[in-house]
């Protein structure tokens, strides 16, 4: 009777650690997916460095204006929704106007040569004129006269001591039959350092700024690069219904 009863209390004690070891190996598999899995998520998030690739739409509503534009325009993750909003930062690939992607992805991180990356800001208009409309009223009485001549066919003016722009300097260009072309860059080791140091602002949609930041290397194309600008707002703009 002892030995049939330790042989079952054996088969028993057996059973039950048969299942303990089935279930450990099984978490431990389940274990290994998930860190297997994990670790490539993780790797192609370090990899995309705050990127996106994805293409989807999102309507991001300011004041009376819904911008229409794709996830890999967007530059910060949170913003990356459809919904209102009290500004919306993108980055765009120039001249091809686009997005973050595989095939862009030197460029967005800035490992090639050329400089093309776009900042563009929209938010709710605080000045009742634009970067042009002030030159005459604000800008014309900050500067330093003469200018020299820069790329373009443009007019580099340091600020006087007393302006406020530190380390800044203004490129202006006439247009005919309007305001001037003018954008404000960094000037000394700042603009060496800085991907766009030049900045421009313009009005667009139903009273928004739309402010755009931009390598100096474009300036001497400012008339295309202004035009391309004003082209994207306005595919990407719509009114708020």
């Amino acid at each position: 009777m002892k030995q049939a009863a330790t042989a079952e209390e054996f088969n028993v004690v057996d059973s039950v650690l048969m299942k303990r070891v089935f279930y450990a190996f099984a978490a431990l598999a389940l274990l290994s997916l998930a860190i297997s899995l994990g670790g490539k998520w993780f790797g192609r998030s370090i990899a995309m460095a705050g990127y996106t690739d994805d293409t989807t739409v999102h309507r991001v509503v300011i004041g009376n204006n819904v911008i229409a534009v794709p996830a890999n325009t967007i530059r910060f993750l949170q913003a990356r929704r459809d919904g209102l909003a009290s500004r919306l930062d993108l980055y765009l690939r120039y001249p091809q106007m686009d997005g973050y992607s595989e095939a862009a992805r030197d460029d967005f991180n800035h490992t090639g040569m050329a400089k093309n990356i776009i900042f563009l800001s929209f938010e709710p208009q605080m000045m009742s004129r634009d970067m042009s409309g002030r030159f005459a009223p604000i800008y014309s009485a900050l500067i330093d006269q003469p200018g020299t001549p820069g790329p373009g066919g443009t007019m580099i003016y340091g600020f006087s001591e007393k302006s406020g722009y530190l380390n800044e300097v203004l490129a202006v260009a006439g247009r005919a039959g309007k305001d001037p072309f003018v954008a404000r860059c960094l000037s000394g080791p700042s603009a060496e350092e800085s991907l766009a140091p030049c900045e421009r602002d313009i009005q667009v949609g139903d009273s928004l700024s739309l402010t755009y930041r931009f390598p100096r290397e474009l300036l001497g194309n400012w008339p295309t690069l202004d035009a391309a600008i004003v082209a994207e707002a306005t595919r990407v703009l719509k009114a708020a219904r």
